[in-house]
């Protein structure tokens, strides 16, 4: 679990190639690489280029806001925080929910995770897996897909509209939508609602699992090469059931090494600090989260759909857990490792929600009428969800008053931080070290990260850790004059 090309020795010698912007993820990003006179790769950093600053600005809002406040994050992922949110508020408030408002907040988080996989896979990453990480450029796109697929851009298009569909009737809205508040939800289902998911919930089970089918053929056309792009052996985090099974609303938190030994198991997730530590680095916006006994640089993980399926004991529906047994079988007894694993087992996941949704439109409970419960105030609110990208942090403190005094959001892709950092070096060094570079070679490095979904506008929270540079450009395109803003607050003049 080295970080062998983390920081170079005289970094002002070398040859720096940037890839910027990197495409066809959510948000913005940059990767440098640092390259030697032989070509050979000395560093290689993954960079945040944005920053939000959420956790401060919503400090002073009062704790009934924060549902609907914090989902303009993002909005690729305000679902998944509008959820987190919610279960945090739940403990704010004291409240256990009813099953209503516990199926129907599912039932979103379904629809969620099933548009949110279908837009990865489809719109952005089955280019590259479906014409090669060296095709054209002008081809190698959404556009392409449509001219040369065009019946699985079609099943991609209409499996997020479902998804978007599901948000909307338990929402409101299919975009920062206002459904779930502390303590429950403010609408449940009626017959017609569920009539109209019901549908088409055959055709979308039959196309999710013709997607597995699609990305297992793809894998195992190059098995070989398909394990070893990007794999960097890591930990891995992720909610469980009480029983070990799949579950991405609620559950406890496991983590187990490289090798399937256990870690930690079924943690109660408002203790997660006692677990998990967050470090920061002088070149990156985002954290690096890692579990606390096993160090900073042992201790990084990886989250989302490959830690939750190696992790789990089991799906709870019949096609995702055959597919389940499929996409083990590969890792020998082992955890499955391989960065491009990502998309095999996110269409799994895919399958599961479609599989899922069509039970809990056949539940009565979600067309109930009790909505919301209530108890006794508390001060300090954790809610904790398995986001599409992996596992979501959201803790909230608030006064007597009900306004909030102290935010921390932990991302997904802040989780996934080093190990994405880990699987662009590992790309760098297998494939394009010793190499003049060109943009086939440097496309596979955006690959890598894309297996892993990034969303980059949630991921930015390292205020004050890293320096804040402001340059005065002349209208000839000069640099006149630059200041720096360091860690501690120092403000320095810079040579322009």
């Amino acid at each position: 679990m080295s970080n062998r090309l983390e920081t170079a020795e005289n970094p002002e010698q070398l040859k720096r190639v940037v890839i910027e912007p990197l495409t066809r993820v959510e948000g913005h990003g940059k990767v440098t690489l640092l390259q030697d006179e032989d070509n050979r790769i000395r560093q290689a950093r993954l960079h945040i280029v944005e920053f939000r600053g959420f956790e401060k600005f919503i400090q002073g809002r009062p704790y009934w806001e924060l549902p609907v406040l914090v989902q303009r994050l993002c909005g690729i992922c305000p679902v998944s925080h509008h959820l987190a949110a919610a279960k945090a508020t739940d403990m704010l408030v004291g409240s256990s929910l009813t099953p209503t408002a516990e199926k129907i907040r599912r039932l979103m988080h379904f629809g969620q995770t099933l548009q949110s996989h279908a837009l990865h896979f489809f719109y952005l990453c089955s280019p590259d897996l479906l014409f090669g990480f060296d095709d054209e450029v002008r081809h190698r796109n959404i556009v392409g897909v449509i001219e040369d697929h065009p019946e699985i851009a079609k099943q991609g298009v209409l499996l997020r509209k479902y998804g978007q569909e599901v948000i909307r009737l338990t929402a409101g809205k299919r975009v920062h939508g206002t459904g779930a508040i502390p303590g429950g939800v403010n609408k449940s289902l009626d017959r017609g609602e569920r009539d109209y998911l019901q549908a088409d919930i055959e055709q979308i089970i039959e196309w999710s699992q013709g997607a597995v089918d699609l990305i297992k053929q793809v894998f195992l056309e190059q098995l070989d090469y398909h394990l070893e792009f990007g794999a960097t052996d890591s930990n891995m985090l992720s909610m469980v059931a009480p029983d070990g099974s799949f579950d991405i609303y609620h559950g406890g938190l496991r983590a187990r090494d490289p090798q399937g030994g256990t870690i930690f198991d079924h943690v109660d997730y408002t203790r997660y600090s006692d677990y998990l530590q967050e470090g920061v680095k002088n070149w990156s916006y985002m954290k690096f989260p890692f579990i606390a006994s096993l160090g900073l640089d042992n201790g990084w993980y990886r989250v989302g759909p490959l830690a939750r399926v190696n992790n789990c004991d089991r799906f709870t529906t019949p096609l995702a857990e055959q597919a389940r047994g499929e996409f083990l079988a590969i890792g020998e007894g082992r955890p499955v490792q391989a960065a491009l694993a990502f998309h095999w087992a996110r269409l799994i996941e895919l399958l599961h929600c479609a599989e899922a949704i069509r039970e809990l439109i056949d539940d009565d409970d979600i067309s109930g009428r009790e909505l919301v419960q209530r108890g006794d105030m508390q001060p300090v609110g954790i809610g904790v969800i398995e986001a599409p990208r992996g596992t979501l942090f959201h803790h909230y403190e608030m006064d007597d008053d009900g306004l909030v005094t102290r935010a921390n959001l932990i991302v997904s892709t802040t989780n996934n931080n080093q190990a994405m950092n880990e699987s662009i070096r590992q790309v760098a060094s297998h494939y394009l070290d010793g190499n003049r570079l060109t943009e086939p070679m440097l496309n596979q490095i955006e690959v890598a990260i894309r297996a892993y979904d990034p969303c980059l506008s949630c991921a930015t929270h390292a205020l004050g850790k890293m320096p804040l540079e402001v340059s005065l450009v002349g209208p000839d395109g000069q640099v006149r004059d630059r200041l720096e803003k360091r860690a501690g607050d120092v403000v320095c003049p810079t040579p322009a």
